[in-house]
């Protein structure tokens, strides 16, 4: 009497994790490219904006949202911006490449994996990316005393990996639908430098006109630069608080379904 053995059903956290030793693979290679801008730039922009700059700064705290000093006004912003950064930088050109170039996800389709398994994994590892890259920002900010307490600052480190995660999921669904990287220039000059300059990173978005303001108050960096500088200032308005968790959460889950899916179309084709 013959047994026929029916295959074994690999779970989806499975199929994620069997990808693990690719990417540590890819950021043992490529670490040494990303520590300027990861970890040495994140110092000189203290130095340059908040501490050379902000000398010559001299606003009530009430002006500064609370801050005694423009360092510790102009610092929680600056990391909430490199999270941003670091999670489209992580998804963009690469996402790119491993569709027309390399034809990475190609091979990756080839096995039990599916186009949503590589979505997590590699959002995953954009997730760490960001983690590590902020994470020692915000213990560059230690010695300038810009923050009130190590509870903030834990909540505020959390902050940047959601952030990271909803820039990132978002750019990842854009970067499967193009077809070529020239749209990269437009997506920078037309979002990502327009958030980075006027999401309340560098000023008060109450400066701005009321039009203006509103259309700030609507950006997910303005969100995750006021619910940054509120845990590092111990400033916490517990409704606004979870108003900005809801946006970035929600932008997250949609923009992780946005992924999967425009990844799943494009390999199809």
């Amino acid at each position: 009497m013959s047994v026929v053995s029916t295959p074994t059903r690999i779970g989806r956290l499975d199929l994620i994790g069997r990808q693990l030793d690719y990417w540590v693979t890819v950021y043992k290679r490529t670490w040494r490219g990303s520590v300027v801008s990861s970890f040495v730039l994140p110092f000189l922009y203290v130095v340059a904006m908040g501490v050379l700059l902000g000398g010559f700064v001299e606003q009530p705290p009430e002006r500064l949202e609370g801050a005694a000093t423009y360092l510790a006004f102009v610092a929680p912003g600056l990391v909430a911006a490199h999270a941003m950064q670091t999670a489209t930088g992580e998804v963009m050109w690469p996402v790119m490449g491993m569709i027309k170039w390399s034809r990475t996800y190609f091979g990756m389709i080839a096995t039990p994996l599916r186009p949503s398994d590589i979505v997590a994994a590699q959002l995953l590892f954009t997730a760490f990316r960001v983690a590590t890259a902020c994470g020692v920002f915000l213990l560059i900010l230690a010695p300038f005393g810009v923050f009130e307490s190590w509870t903030g600052l834990f909540l505020a480190w959390l902050v940047q990996i959601l952030l990271g995660l909803a820039f990132a999921t978002v750019f990842f669904g854009i970067s499967a639908s193009m077809r070529n990287e020239t749209g990269y220039s437009v997506l920078y000059r037309l979002v990502v430098i327009p958030l980075f300059l006027f999401s309340g990173a560098f000023f008060p978005i109450a400066n701005l006109s009321p039009v203006l303001e509103w259309l700030a108050r609507l950006t997910p960096l303005w969100h995750g630069v006021d619910l940054t500088r509120t845990l590092l200032l111990d400033r916490v308005d517990g409704p606004m608080a979870l108003v900005h968790l809801t946006y970035l959460v929600s932008m997250t889950v949609v923009g992780w379904w946005f992924a999967a899916s425009r990844l799943t179309k494009r390999l199809a084709h």
